[in-house]
């Protein structure tokens, strides 16, 4: 494509991603979250940074900083108008930059050639947002100004084509000219490429910073190791505290009982316990007593001996033999059956069993962790659970918290369900949107961990290879209702702008009863009862109008 380019295509459809929630104080350009600036706090933190880096400094900076804006709008440009003609779907970088209010942007001349990754262009910006900014600080530089805007042009163009584009200003308005005028080639097109690519590479100061950073995220490591183990994984005090308890009782044999809801992660904390205790090295096995039917579970637990009931062919360890020297979890350990419960209470109390249908004793070195989601206590006045296993049950219980009390643990727990489920899919996606994880943020999580790990499975199955998660992947139903409330929106909106146009020309509200009625008897051939629907009328109301327009 090489031609003459005066004029950018309309830009309702991007308008349309600009959405504002004032009451929620927030605005959204699609899924990313936007904020207005002041003119005056931009040109206050533009001339701090020059102040505290120096200019070259600062310069390549605000370049990084509007490179990666470039880059994920490249990804919005072909989602957005996917069947459009190339010309089109590039002006979704330059229309971008105007909707933000950044610079109005007017195409010279654009070669692009997809099949060999050419690429030449030229554009005029007025207006320049950052060249107005320079000058209200610093006069007319001798150099060119528009920092933040060069490089979005250059991440923009470079994610668009897949190669490696750069864009210098020729002429710019902070230095005196009437508009600023850009042109963009491949790097290597440049004489002067290696100037102009050490502003895209970090400098030394962010090295530092991110070493620093890294010697700090070691020091906290180090500081919270024998805190930290299994795959747990939060910030949040609430469950910093349940994670202290755990620590606290790992070292012993204490048996620990595990309250929360269902769908906590209780199974989690229990195999972190375990693995933070010295039998790490032996046996971890977990029972789920709910599924193991009541006459069945007895011998899960303790063991059988062969011929100890019909089917019984052979003798076999019981799940507490096999976690011998380890940890046993019993999850759902209200239900129970009473002749369980007896033989539970038996091995805690002497740490031996007895197979079903054995008479020798057998010994065993178990740690027990427990798990419910039930008050025992209740149980235990209902007659369903005995109260001396409570009594040792409870010796150390800990409530796990729900997850909407763990809100701040979100995006931890989001970025390892994505290591998780990209691994055991083969995908990669690159995170989630800034909508899509305000709104996980938002929600009240009746389904709690668990029901983040099956929404986040759902987005990385859904989600581009390489894009991102979005609310819409997350969220479908919320999506569709939001999509409703934007199409009654803009319905009410021509209504409206139907009304003004009728009552400047003077239109009565009976002539337009009168068109309307006509219309519908028209369209439904004469049919009373289906105009009446068309009309949201019942039938006698609609007789009754028509009667009544005929007399008149």
């Amino acid at each position: 494509m090489s031609q003459e380019l005066p004029d950018l295509p309309a830009i309702d459809d991007l308008q349309k991603l600009l959405r504002f929630e004032p009451e929620e104080g927030r605005i959204w350009l699609e899924e990313e979250r936007m904020v207005l600036l002041r003119s005056s706090e931009m040109q206050a933190l533009r001339k701090e940074m020059i102040e505290s880096l120096g200019i070259d400094r600062a310069k390549g900076l605000l370049i990084r900083m509007g490179y990666v804006a470039g880059q994920r709008d490249a990804d919005t440009a072909r989602r957005l108008r996917p069947d459009a003609p190339l010309f089109e779907v590039f002006s979704v970088g330059p229309q971008a930059h105007m909707v933000t209010g950044q610079v109005k942007v007017v195409p010279v001349t654009l070669d692009v050639d997809e099949d060999n990754y050419a690429y030449h262009g030229v554009f005029e910006w007025q207006h320049s947002f950052e060249a107005e900014i320079f000058l209200a600080e610093y006069g007319v530089s001798f150099e060119p100004v528009c920092w933040s805007q060069i490089g979005y042009a250059s991440g923009f163009t470079t994610g668009f084509t897949g190669r490696q584009i750069l864009f210098r200003e020729l002429g710019c308005m902070g230095c005196g000219e009437k508009v600023c005028r850009i042109e963009g080639r491949p790097v290597e097109e440049w004489d002067d490429s290696e100037d102009l690519l050490r502003y895209y590479r970090p400098d030394r100061i962010a090295d530092q910073l991110f070493s620093l950073q890294s010697q700090v995220s070691a020091l906290r490591e180090n500081l919270t190791a024998e805190q930290s183990f299994g795959d747990l994984v939060g910030c949040s005090p609430c469950f910093l505290e349940v994670r202290q308890l755990l620590a606290r009782a790992a070292e012993s044999k204490v048996t620990v009982l595990l309250l929360g809801e269902t769908g906590v992660g209780k199974d989690m904390f229990a195999k972190a316990l375990h693995a933070g205790s010295p039998r790490a090295e032996k046996p971890f096995i977990a029972v789920n007593c709910a599924a193991i039917p009541p006459d069945l579970i007895e011998a899960e637990l303790f063991g059988v001996e062969k011929g100890a009931y019909t089917g019984a062919d052979q003798s076999r360890p019981g799940r507490f033999e096999r976690a011998h020297g380890g940890t046993l979890f019993l999850d759902e350990v209200g239900e129970l059956s009473p002749q369980a419960q007896a033989a539970l209470l038996r091995v805690l109390q002497e740490s031996e069993l007895e197979r079903v249908g054995d008479t020798r004793t057998r010994k065993v070195d178990v740690r027990l962790v427990a798990a419910t989601n039930e008050n025992l206590e209740a149980a235990v006045k209902a007659g369903r659970f005995r109260a001396d296993l409570l009594y040792r049950l409870n010796v150390y219980s800990v409530t796990v918290p729900p997850l909407r009390e763990r809100i701040d643990d979100i995006p931890e727990l989001v970025s390892h369900f994505i290591d998780k489920y990209c691994g055991l899919h083969g995908k990669q996606v690159a995170g989630l949107t800034d909508r899509a994880m305000s709104s996980l943020r938002a929600y009240q999580w009746p389904g709690n961990i668990r029901e983040l790990a099956n929404m986040i499975e759902r987005g990385v199955i859904l989600a581009e290879h390489g894009g991102e998660i979005g609310s819409a992947h997350l969220f479908p139903h919320l999506q569709a209702a939001e999509d409703a409330g934007n199409h009654a929106q803009v319905a009410s909106r021509s209504l409206g702008a139907l009304a003004d146009s009728l009552l400047e020309e003077g239109c009565g509200l009976g002539e337009l009863e009168q068109q309307m009625i006509a219309r519908a008897m028209e369209r439904t051939g004469g049919n009373v009862t289906q105009a009446a629907k068309l009309l949201g009328l019942s039938r006698p109301t609609l007789d009754y109008r028509l009667k009544k327009a005929a007399s008149s």
